[in-house]
């Protein structure tokens, strides 16, 4: 007895079968990584990195620019001097702007010297103003607020608070009170402007960071952006930091973070964010936009305390939810 293969599909019928269901209904893949905040953490630690480099090498690398600067200063005057001997009006052209290199060459240097001198200023205006608090004493107090109106003296935007200041500064018999009342009425404009920086910032490392989806590119704009606000901030309250002032201005701000952990996204700052409930309806980009926000937000609160001539006492040190929340209002649609 022969039996014939069947053909064609082979139904089989289930009992109490749920219906097949279309591709449109299957739940979404839950994403169980959440936002850390990559790109503001490498840029961290990119500008904090400590530079590396034993006695032996830093006296290496002396030597070597020494015996550098020695050769081309050499080489340029032997260029100079044969091509006067050659053609003199040539020579003496080529002189001329050897000369105005150099020029630009010292004032630059000059201009660094001067933006380490300002921000050494402003260190030690906060150490003095701590001492004068901490001893109660007034002719200190007395001596740091004067320093603090002789350097905003040629701030047109801080007239209107130099005057209401020295209206009531001869009342103040104690020096807590004139501490409180130099930084309520000299330093609450400077640190609303100084916060409004770090909002732009916060906003902009949020933008980037959920649009742009270039690799590296969220690392870049995170680095470039937190450098602008540092040195805004220092101009701010008086530092104008050069090139190199800006950059160890920014090691120090960094640093400072990297050693307190700072930089780590904990419960607290995800929990700030609009109640907690505005990550888990974004998507991932986004929400890396939020946490990147958040981090530089961090950076210019920790910016502020270090560059404010004094320490927060009178008024309330800015709270990063609230920046956060200021900087990022609409930005990303509402939670």
């Amino acid at each position: 007895m022969s039996t014939e293969k069947a053909k064609g599909p082979v139904l089989i019928d289930l009992e109490n079968a749920a219906p097949a269901e279309g591709p449109d209904s299957a739940p979404p893949v839950p994403d169980t990584e959440a936002p850390t905040g990559a790109a503001m953490q490498k840029a961290v630690v990119l500008a904090a990195r400590p530079a590396r480099r034993s006695s032996l090498a830093k006296w290496a690398w002396g030597l070597g620019l020494g015996l550098l600067g020695a050769v081309l200063s050499v080489s340029a005057w032997d260029f100079v001097t044969g091509l006067i001997a050659r053609m003199p009006l040539l020579g003496y052209a080529v002189s001329v702007l050897m000369g105005a290199f150099v020029l630009v060459l010292a004032i630059a240097a000059i201009r660094e010297l001067a933006a380490f001198s300002r921000l050494a200023r402003l260190d030690r205006l906060h150490r003095a103003g701590a001492e004068a608090r901490a001893d109660h004493d007034l002719a200190k107090a007395r001596q740091v607020v004067g320093r603090i109106l002789s350097l905003y003296a040629g701030r047109p935007e801080l007239d209107w608070a130099r005057a209401n200041f020295n209206e009531r500064k001869d009342e103040q018999f104690d020096a807590d009170a004139l501490l409180d009342l130099a930084e309520a009425e000299l330093l609450t404009p400077l640190d609303q402007a100084a916060l409004r920086e770090v909002e732009a910032a916060a906003r902009q490392v949020a933008t980037v960071t959920a649009i742009v989806p270039l690799a590296l590119a969220d690392v870049f704009a995170a680095l470039t952006s937190n450098l602008r606000m540092i040195r805004r901030v220092a101009e701010i309250y008086g530092g104008r930091a050069g090139t190199l002032g800006s950059w160890r201005l920014a090691r120090a701000v960094m640093t400072h973070l990297v050693a307190t952990g700072a930089v780590a996204v904990g419960d607290d700052l995800l929990g700030s964010l609009a109640g907690g409930g505005l990550l888990s309806k974004l998507s991932r980009r986004f929400g890396e936009g939020v946490v990147n926000g958040a981090l530089t937000a961090r950076v210019g609160v920790a910016a502020i305390e270090v560059c404010r001539p004094l320490p927060f006492v009178r008024n309330d040190s800015p709270s990063v939810t609230g920046l956060v929340r200021r900087a990022l209002t609409g930005l990303f649609g509402q939670s």
